[in-house]
C-alpha cells in the first residue's frame, strides 16, 4: 500500500490483496487541495477558501470534518491536499493523524487525487465504503446532511452502487452541473437512478430543470466501495489506471510519474460513464460559497441589510458585505458594496460584480505581485 513519506508526499507500492472476509468499514476522503481565487484578498495560494473561517469561528475544512462525526469519526477521515497546503491542513485538524493527510506531488485534478488516495488507504478501508466530499462547502443543517450520507453509505454497501448526494435545487442555478434522475430503485427507499450528468445550463434550461423535479445540483459528493471505483477507473480511464500502475511499480519516481498523470476531474473521467449510478437528494441548506456575494446571502443581516464578519461599523449604509480579517471596516453612506480588509490588502467592489474578483488576481499575477497571491 502507498504510505506517507516525509514532506507528506505520496509514495506508491502495489495495494495489498483482498481480505478473506467482507469489510464494511466506512471512511471519508475530504478533498482539500483547491486554491480558488474568488475570495481574494482573504484567500491566497497558501490559505485558500477551505482554510478560511467565512461564516463561523471554524474554517470550512474544520466544519466539514466536524459534521461527519459521529457517522465517520476522525480516525477514519482522510485528507487529500497538495504539498504546499499539507502543513496548514494538518495544523487545522489536530484530531486527524498526520499519516492520513495525503499530499499530491503535483496538482492533477480530482480523478488522480481520489484514485491515489484510495490506493494509499489500508485494504480494509479500500474494500469498505468511502465517501468523497469537498472541503469548502457550507451546510446549514448538519443533521440532515448526516442522515442523507448515512443513507448513501447503506445503499452503496447494500447494492454495490456508486451513490451521488445531489442537492435539491432551490432556484434555477446556471453555475452548477446537474444530475438527471430516473425512477426509484426497487427496495431502495429514497434512492433514484441517475440517467445522466448535465452540464451547466443556460437560464431557460435551468428553469426547466427546476420545474421538472427530476434534477439535482451536482455537489461533487459520492459514496462507493473503494474497489468498485478503482474498477470503474480501469474501465473508463485506462490512461490514468496505467499511470497509477507505473507509480505502484516505481515508487521512487513518484513525483516525476505523478506529474505525468492526466489532469482530469472524477466526473469527466468516470462518473459520467458509470452504469447504474444512483442518487439521494440532499436538502440541508447546502451552499458551495462560490463568491463574496454567496457569503453575503448566508450571513445574518442587520436592520439595513448589511452583513458583517469581524469588526465592522455601518452608518447610513445599506446592503453591504463588510468583512474584516484584521482591524476594522467602516462604511458611511454607501450601498451594495463588498468591502474586505486583510493585513496587506483591501477589496472594494459592487456586490453584483463579485464573480469578477478573479480579474484582480489575474492583474496582480501579470504584474508579478506574488506577495499578494
Amino acid at each position: 500500500m502507498p504510505s506517507l513519506a516525509r514532506g507528506h508526499i505520496l509514495r506508491f507500492r502495489a495495494p495489498a490483496g483482498a481480505p478473506s472476509r467482507p469489510i464494511v468499514e466506512r471512511t471519508a476522503l475530504i478533498l482539500a487541495g483547491g486554491s480558488g481565487t474568488r475570495f481574494w484578498p482573504a484567500s491566497r495560494r497558501a490559505r485558500p477558501k477551505q482554510l478560511l473561517a467565512l461564516d463561523a469561528d471554524r474554517s470550512l475544512l474544520a466544519q466539514t470534518v466536524d459534521r461527519l462525526g459521529p457517522l465517520v469519526p476522525p480516525e477514519r477521515v482522510w485528507l487529500s491536499t497538495t504539498a504546499a497546503l499539507a502543513s496548514a491542513v494538518t495544523a487545522q485538524l489536530p484530531g486527524i493523524a498526520r499519516e492520513r493527510v495525503l499530499a499530491e506531488p503535483a496538482g492533477r485534478n480530482t480523478a488522480p487525487a481520489i484514485a491515489a488516495s484510495l490506493l494509499a488507504m489500508p485494504a480494509a478501508a479500500r474494500q469498505g465504503v468511502v465517501a468523497v466530499l469537498p472541503s469548502d462547502h457550507r451546510v446549514a443543517d448538519p443533521e440532515a446532511f448526516r442522515a442523507a450520507l448515512a443513507a448513501a453509505f447503506d445503499a452503496a454497501e447494500r447494492f454495490d452502487r456508486i451513490v451521488a448526494l445531489g442537492v435539491t435545487p432551490r432556484w434555477p442555478e446556471t453555475g452548477f452541473g446537474y444530475l438527471e434522475l430516473g425512477a426509484g430503485l426497487p427496495d431502495g427507499g429514497a434512492l433514484r437512478e441517475v440517467i445522466r450528468f448535465r452540464e451547466k445550463p443556460d437560464r431557460a434550461t435551468a428553469e426547466a430543470f427546476l420545474a421538472s423535479g427530476r434534477h439535482l445540483w451536482n455537489a461533487g459528493i459520492f459514496v462507493f466501495r473503494g474497489t468498485r471505483l478503482l474498477e470503474e477507473i480501469a474501465r473508463h480511464a485506462p490512461e490514468l489506471a496505467a499511470g497509477l500502475e507505473r507509480l505502484a511499480g516505481e515508487p521512487e519516481r513518484a513525483e516525476e510519474l505523478y506529474a505525468e498523470l492526466p489532469s482530469i476531474s472524477i466526473d469527466f473521467a468516470v462518473m459520467e460513464h458509470v452504469q447504474g449510478m444512483a442518487a439521494i437528494a440532499l436538502d440541508c441548506g447546502w451552499d458551495d460559497l462560490g463568491s463574496w456575494q454567496a457569503l453575503y446571502e448566508v450571513l445574518p443581516a442587520d436592520a439595513a441589510g448589511n452583513r458583517t464578519h469581524g469588526q465592522a461599523v455601518a452608518v447610513e449604509a445599506t446592503g453591504n458585505l463588510l468583512f474584516a480579517d484584521q482591524g476594522l471596516v467602516a462604511a458611511l453612506g454607501v450601498s451594495d458594496l463588498i468591502v474586505v480588509r486583510t493585513g496587506d490588502a483591501v477589496l472594494v467592489a459592487p456586490r453584483e460584480r463579485a464573480q469578477e474578483v478573479r480579474r484582480i488576481v489575474e492583474r496582480l499575477e501579470a504584474a508579478g505581485r506574488r506577495d499578494l497571491l
